[in-house]
């Protein structure tokens, strides 16, 4: 059984729905068992995050960057670092802002350094940019083109009932599973 945390934050809802989306597509693969957790709340949830197989990080892109509530998380790990308590884990990364671009690939980037000074091993959403053609639409999974993780985007008139759209809800789903199989292969080798 592979074991995958999801540990996120979320300041008025939107991310949440990200990071149940990925919870979603991680659980849809056999034998996985998901953990989700608000970042506010993660050192009662230390010991999951130590078990698991794989830790998915999810954060808003608040002014170029993850929330000051990521980042808070991130400082408080030290201890984890400096002991390598999560080396060698998978690791991926999620986020969502209201603008489309909205300088979210800097905070994808800011997780996958995160992952890298904990020795984690990064796994990418995978999927090929569907929104890049004159007969495409903006209904499709990928839509915001991103390689490194899912992200997606929630106008900031709509509350997390509508916002984000199907396509980031199916695309954080896409990463979810996608980390949950690379976890179930990298347990089996283990």
């Amino acid at each position: 059984m592979a074991k995958v945390a999801i540990v996120y934050h979320s300041g008025y809802g939107h991310t949440a729905v990200q990071a149940e989306s990925v919870a979603t597509g991680a659980r849809s693969v056999a034998g996985t068992e998901v953990t989700v957790v608000k970042v506010e709340e993660w050192e009662a949830h230390a010991e999951a995050l130590n078990a698991a197989d794989a830790i998915i990080f999810g954060s808003p892109t608040y002014m170029g960057s993850a929330s000051a509530q990521f980042k808070t998380f991130m400082d408080a790990t030290g201890k984890i670092w400096y002991g390598q308590g999560w080396k060698d884990k998978l690791a991926a990364g999620f986020t969502n802002s209201a603008s489309q671009s909205g300088d979210k690939l800097n905070t994808l980037v800011q997780l996958a350094v995160f992952a890298a000074q904990h020795s984690m091993i990064w796994v990418s959403l995978g999927e090929l940019p569907q929104n890049n053609s004159s007969t495409s639409s903006p209904d499709t999974v990928n839509r915001l083109g991103s390689f490194l993780g899912a992200t997606a985007q929630s106008n900031n008139d709509q509350g997390p009932d509508l916002a984000p759209p199907p396509a980031d809800r199916k695309t954080a789903e896409i990463l979810g599973a996608r980390v949950a199989h690379h976890a179930a292969r990298w347990a089996k080798g283990a």
